[in-house]
């Protein structure tokens, strides 16, 4: 999933193996020559981040165009990836649970605009926050997950009870932030509303129609003989991940699928077969937060841009496994990449669906890779200097006092274990200054290498010194 730090925005990417071409026909087929182009650049990436095994697919016109298969989902008995393979989607599940709650709008069952307690009186907050607060990430309810303990079961009671206490993180619709317990609730809401279980009515009414007959759970993993087991790096070695309890993520995070059945439910997602076209729309339009402007999130779908280009779609990470569903609706491109490892700095998921679509459309990655003119490279090296302080946890002295106080009081902790494992750029871009009263904000991109990139912000004072930043 698109990383939550500090409050902040934080976007990101990265890959690795032996690719293995599709033999499957394939319609309208990317050339030759730039398949293989893709192909080694991908081989390079996750190579060099130890990816243990990766599919990727170009989807045109809902039919695959290219689809490439990397490595091992299993390394211990060196069995290949396949374009069957199954992945956990993590994060990706949150667009079937959107869907499901406005199936149930559209049956006269629930609304968006209503107060959560209409529907689970019992939920923490549930006066104060809307069904639609909860879809955006906009409702202020804290993340209850906690990777560390989300191999072991838990009861929805206990899970819920986690936050239960907890004030909210901001009024609800002013802010956005990144929370896993919005779409728990929504699973409860579906529930509660539909009067079947969640796996139940996924099933019943998304699943079954669309033939999704590859796509199961996090519990059903051990049943499934071609499943791709996860990894993760510890200590700088790579390890077996545990498998994401599905108490844990349920209908924020628990499906597992192929790619051809993904495939499935993008094309009848965005061609009205699950809900209105109208309906669609809303889920990839940016909700506007009351303070902060866009949320560059609809209704289950991260709404941004890559490489100055639209972009709709979701990320997903679980504890060994990071993937992406991207597209670019100006291109009329899908990118989907699945990964098994779980490494989110930076995700290889994302990595992956960014080098292919600058290897499909290089005239579009060198135009935004064009520096905005003006750079100063005074401010460029204060830049790097606050960059590499933050991923450090020291030598804030480019920090004005307000700030270094807040990093050096704790805050500095999140950026050095969310920004250190990247390690030092190998390049930016600065992408245009602008103004705000006696300060002024520089805008950067910062690159890690083919496919991964971090916008990165400094706001600097007329004394010169650092007084805000921006990631992501």
């Amino acid at each position: 999933m698109r990383r939550n730090i500090l409050g902040e925005v934080f976007v990101l990417t990265v890959l690795a193996a032996r690719p293995a071409l599709c033999a499957a026909p394939l319609a309208d087929p990317v050339p030759v020559a730039r398949a293989e182009t893709i192909a080694r650049d991908m081989t390079t990436a996750l190579h060099r981040f130890d990816v243990p095994g990766a599919v990727v697919m170009v989807v045109r016109n809902g039919k695959p165009s290219l689809v490439q298969t990397f490595g091992e989902r299993d390394a211990a008995r060196n069995l290949p990836v396949r374009r069957d393979t199954h992945f956990e989607i993590g994060s990706i599940t949150k667009q079937f649970t959107a869907a499901c709650i406005l199936q149930l709008q559209e049956a006269g069952k629930l609304r968006l605009d209503r107060p959560l307690a209409d529907y689970l009186p019992d939920a923490p907050h549930a006066k104060e926050v809307t069904l639609r607060q909860l879809l955006t990430h906009t409702s202020g309810l804290h993340d209850y997950f906690d990777e560390t303990l989300a191999g072991r079961p838990i009861s929805y009671s206990n899970l819920i009870g986690r936050g239960a206490a907890l004030p909210l993180d901001f009024p609800p619709g002013s802010r956005w932030s990144y929370s896993n317990t919005n779409y728990l609730l929504l699973g409860k809401v579906i529930e509660a509303v539909s009067g079947e279980s969640y796996g139940a009515y996924l099933t019943r009414h998304i699943l079954g129609p669309l033939h999704m007959t590859e796509t199961y759970t996090t519990a059903d993993e051990a049943h499934l003989p071609d499943m791709a087991l996860g990894y993760r790096h510890v200590d700088g070695k790579r390890v077996h991940a545990p498998i994401t309890d599905p108490g844990w993520a349920g209908a924020a995070g628990f499906l597992v699928t192929t790619l051809d059945d993904l495939a499935k439910w993008d094309t009848a997602l965005s061609g009205g077969k699950v809900v209105s076209l109208s309906d669609y729309r809303q889920m990839a339009t940016a909700f506007m937060t009351t303070k902060n402007g866009s949320a560059n999130y609809g209704l289950g779908l991260f709404v941004d841009t890559a490489y100055g280009q639209p972009r709709i779609g979701h990320t997903g990470g679980s504890l060994g496994f990071t993937t992406a569903d991207e597209y670019f609706p100006r291109q009329g491109v899908r990118i989907v990449a699945f990964t098994n490892l779980a490494d989110d700095t930076p995700e290889a998921g994302e990595t992956l669906t960014n080098i292919v679509f600058a290897d499909l459309y290089p005239a579009l990655a060198a135009a935004a890779a064009t520096p905005s003119p003006g750079e100063d490279a005074a401010v460029t090296q204060t830049m790097r200097d606050a960059f590499r302080a933050l991923q450090t946890g020291r030598g804030y002295a480019r920090f004005a006092a307000h700030l270094r106080g807040k990093l050096e009081g704790g805050a500095g902790a999140g950026f050095v274990s969310g920004l250190g494992p990247y390690g030092a750029p190998s390049g930016q871009i600065f992408k245009g200054r602008r103004r705000e009263a006696n300060a002024s904000w520089y805008a950067y991109v910062l690159q890690f290498g083919p496919g991964a990139f971090m916008p990165f912000a400094v706001k600097l004072g007329p004394d010169g010194a650092v007084s805000g930043i921006s990631v992501g």
